[in-house]
């Protein structure tokens, strides 16, 4: 069994999804043999790809929500019907003790996560984060934790807030276990 975890961009535009997603599974196709369990905190974007292609691949999908309240107050009604549906075909929904949704659900559903994975994947680009629990700050956890993390942030990606082009190809100093594919 291998248990990969993703970490990623909430904010990826409609045009990067299919890019992200034929990555996302070539890697998890390599990586995770014959029984894979994925990993996920269920946000939109990069987190819900993964977790659709976990279920396509005949995974098992374990999710972490930060708090008791994050459907209610971080699920837009746009995206309710996935995410419910995600949820329920999760093998496990575990909770934080949170009652409400706050950056400090965020870092301990992440921190949970990272203890509880083989890998990670990152679905991000490369850009320093603007609040605690981004991905930046979740790959230089995993990095600290030793575990092997892989960066995806195919050429042509882009995030929808995003002001100005990716970096060309630079990675933070994340350690050895750190790969870009």
């Amino acid at each position: 069994m291998t248990r990969i975890g993703v970490i990623g961009h909430r904010d990826i535009t409609p045009e990067t999804a299919p890019l992200i997603e034929a990555v996302l599974r070539r890697l998890l196709i390599a990586k995770s043999g014959s029984r894979l369990v994925g990993v996920t905190c269920l946000a939109t974007g990069a987190d819900q790809l993964f977790a659709r292609l976990v279920l396509d691949l005949s995974g098992r999908l374990e999710v972490i929500l930060p708090a008791y309240d994050y459907r209610a107050s971080q699920v837009s009604p746009a995206n309710a019907c996935t995410f419910d549906q995600l949820v329920a075909a999760a093998s496990t929904v575990r909770v934080m003790e949170f009652q409400h949704s706050c950056r400090q659900a965020y870092l301990a559903a992440g921190a949970t996560m990272l203890n509880t994975i083989e890998t990670l994947v990152a679905v991000w680009d490369g850009r320093p984060g603007r609040n605690r629990g981004s991905a930046a700050e979740a790959v230089s956890a995993a990095a600290r934790l030793g575990l092997p993390t892989s960066i995806v942030w195919p050429p042509g990606a882009a995030r929808a807030r995003s002001a100005c082009p990716p970096p060309a190809a630079v990675l933070p100093n994340v350690g050895p276990a750190a790969a870009a594919v």
